[in-house]
């Protein structure tokens, strides 16, 4: 088939989850024998922070990394027919213009053979309804939701069985463990700050409790305001910055173990739905441990696949324990790269995409792939 993917950017993962996953879907979609086409627009709010932030060799790096991979530039006035020309299957990111979401709506009303598809990977449709109604979905033939409470938001606006649950998984190609051991060290956190959705969850499950033990924590992102650094300074913690998230494997290959701080929104109207980082930090092997969030879709197994705390206590008290038990340390990775490898990987959600557009074309699923 002939996939086409609008995203918002794929070359650039600056305060952009999006792309990690895209990046890992497509490989595999295209491992699949399908061809995909993915266009972003030419002046991406996520570049062009990168751009501002890194110098160029930074913001090359995808080409570096992902050589198998490619992204064309549009603008809004581009020719939509052209971009379109062939495709089976077109699927538009959430984070796109408004102008652009109805027009390739428009187009697939009028002369369009494609199969559309509408992929939101954000909590606006609970948080901001009002926003989202300003999207013309009306050409769309459904939704992909990256979790069931997203789904569900999506079936009380009369989409039904049209919305599918498409969690997001980890690039199985870039993400696994270290083919040779060496000295590890300490907790990282891989995160952006995020306009105060999560900083005292931070405070309270991140940097107290290292603190506490004296634990070295490396801690890399964007968006950390003067306060926040002066937080991580205060309790010893090293901030680098940004970092590609290709060269995350590498950052998890160094530390003892990882931390997972959801933002709050997540917590309170999302639940059951992880962070890639989640996805990601497992199928490197290395021991997490995260602080509240309801996996009510049981897509992990708390306990086993990572330790989960309810408490800033019971977080210290998790942090000590895989610190000092190597045991544990060697049973939480093993546990959670298995998980990782048969029910998360992107190599899955390309299979289950497939299949969700055989449903759509009321084919056998076995003809998609």
């Amino acid at each position: 088939m002939q996939i086409v993917y609008f995203t918002h950017s794929l070359q650039s993962c600056w305060n952009h989850g999006n792309a990690h996953f895209l990046r890992g879907v497509t490989r595999a979609l295209v491992t699949l024998g399908h061809d995909v086409t993915v266009f972003e627009p030419a002046e991406s709010w996520s570049r062009a922070n990168l751009m501002q932030e890194n110098d160029v060799a930074a913001a090359s790096s995808f080409a570096t990394s992902f050589p198998d991979l490619a992204a064309r530039s549009h603008f809004l006035d581009n020719d939509l027919g052209a971009m379109l020309e062939g495709a089976d299957v077109v699927i538009v990111h959430e984070w796109n213009e408004l102008d652009l979401v109805a027009a390739i709506g428009a187009w697939r009303r009028g002369v369009g053979q494609f199969c559309l598809l509408f992929h939101d990977t954000h909590h606006r449709m609970v948080s901001e309804p009002d926003a989202m109604a300003h999207f013309d979905l009306s050409g769309y033939d459904g939704v992909l939701a990256f979790g069931e409470t997203l789904s569900a938001a999506y079936r009380v606006q009369g989409w039904g069985d049209r919305v599918f649950t498409w969690h997001e998984g980890a690039d199985t190609t870039l993400f696994h463990p270290p083919n040779t051991e060496t000295t590890r060290k300490g907790a990282v956190w891989i995160g952006n700050w995020g306009d105060g959705e999560r900083s005292q969850e931070l405070q309270n499950y991140a940097l107290d409790p290292v603190s506490r033990l004296g634990l070295p924590l490396d801690v890399y992102g964007v968006r950390y305001p003067a306060a926040a650094i002066e937080a991580l300074d205060a309790c010893g913690a090293r901030y680098h910055g940004w970092i590609a998230n290709a060269d995350a494997p590498a950052v998890f290959a160094r530390h003892v173990l990882t931390l997972h701080v959801p933002r709050r929104f997540y917590v309170t109207h999302l639940p059951g739905i992880p962070t890639i980082r989640v996805f990601e930090a497992l199928a490197c092997g290395i021991p997490l441990v995260s602080a509240p969030w309801r996996d009510v879709e049981t897509l992990f197994s708390p306990g086993a696949d990572f330790l989960l705390a309810d408490t800033p206590s019971q977080m210290e008290a998790h942090l000590r324990a895989v610190m000092h038990d190597a045991a544990l340390r060697d049973s939480l990775a093993a546990h959670g790269l298995e998980t990782i490898r048969t029910r998360h990987s992107c190599n899955l959600r390309a299979q289950q995409l497939l299949t969700i557009i055989a449903q759509l074309r009321d084919a056998d699923p076995e003809e998609a792939v």
